[in-house]
């Protein structure tokens, strides 16, 4: 019998305009990991939107490809402050797929995520995390890279022209 051997080859690649399928898939990826298809797949912004969000300084997308598939990502969004010239990273969305959780993905995104704020001039990346038995993985993450606030977090409903129809 022959051995054979196969490698697996993780890459985190920092999305560009020229990324928008890959997009699409760290989209699907958060739908599918969040439970929630339909918010992250249901509506999708046309490809020049993203294209446009890909290209400014405010979004920072990172996908984790696993023999050429997104099993992750992180979006981010640069904070520009306005008490000092510095900037802050806020991870709106991090997540892993299910099957490929407890291998360091999500450890190795954050870890990339810190040298692009380095670049970008930042001086702290922070991020939420809800509670519950469904997020203890999400908190131990976090605890172990960081400093942990306790906050209060508000949702502030705006209304529109989309809510009067």
């Amino acid at each position: 019998m022959q051995l054979q051997e196969w490698f697996v080859s993780l890459v985190i690649h920092h999305l560009t305009p020229d990324d928008v399928p890959l997009m699409e898939a760290l989209s699907t990826t958060f739908g599918e990991a969040f439970g929630d298809v339909d918010t992250y797949a249901g509506s999708r912004p046309s490809a020049d939107y993203l294209r446009r969000l890909l290209d400014g300084d405010s979004f920072i997308a990172l996908a984790t490809l696993k023999n050429g598939n997104v099993v992750g990502g992180i979006a981010a969004y640069q904070l520009q402050k306005f008490e000092q010239e510095r900037r802050e990273i806020y991870i709106y969305d991090l997540a892993v797929s299910a099957a490929y959780r407890r291998e360091g993905i999500a450890t190795s995104l954050i870890e990339e995520l810190k040298k692009v704020a380095v670049v970008r001039g930042a001086h702290v990346i922070f991020v939420q995390a809800n509670t519950g038995d469904e997020a203890e993985p999400a908190i131990a993450l976090y605890t172990k890279l960081g400093v942990r606030e306790d906050v209060l977090h508000f949702d502030i409903a705006v209304r529109g022209r989309l809510d009067a129809a």
